[in-house]
């Protein structure tokens, strides 16, 4: 299996495992004399070997992840963090970015609709920050490009 199809495995555990919650939680408690559509027993069996099936899957993908090059200074657990320091830097600077231009849509720095009013002025570069934010998505692009590649190459430690 190829790390690739792990990921996807993985996600689709998380989503079961998420389905088998909500089903438990149904039916912890009914209505007196009733009988509950599923028996939340078994459901609480299942939710435990789809638990463990996860972590079993999550620790081989971390396992290769950590011994696979991403490139010759770097591991692909490396250039996940790098990665996801990325989008965070992407999705502040782009925050920023909005605050700055007050978030009016047409980029105004200093906006007031009345003389009474407080006048609000920008104290940073809305458009600096714009570009950075536009940097660091093409880093994000850049990095998951390479990840994705890499993860349909390489397969999964045991």
């Amino acid at each position: 299996m190829r790390i690739a199809e792990a990921l996807i495995e993985r996600a689709a555990l998380h989503r079961r495992i998420e389905d088998l919650r909500a089903r438990i939680t149904r039916y912890a408690r009914i209505q007196e004399d009733e009988t509950p559509a599923e028996d939340p027993q078994v459901l609480i069996s299942e939710l435990d070997r789809a638990l463990r099936h996860h972590t079993t899957l999550v620790q081989a993908i971390n396992r290769t992840n950590a011994a696979t090059a991403y490139d010759k200074d770097r591991t692909i657990t490396d250039a996940i963090a790098e990665r996801d320091e990325a989008a965070t830097r992407q999705r502040i600077f782009k925050e920023l970015a909005a605050a700055a231009a007050g978030d009016f849509g047409g980029g105004f720095g200093a906006v007031r609709a009345t003389r009474t009013e407080i006048r609000l002025v920008s104290t940073i570069d809305g458009g600096g920050l714009q570009r950075s934010a536009d940097e660091w998505a093409k880093r994000h692009r850049e990095l998951d490009t390479r990840l994705q590649e890499l993860n349909w190459r390489t397969e999964l430690l045991e």
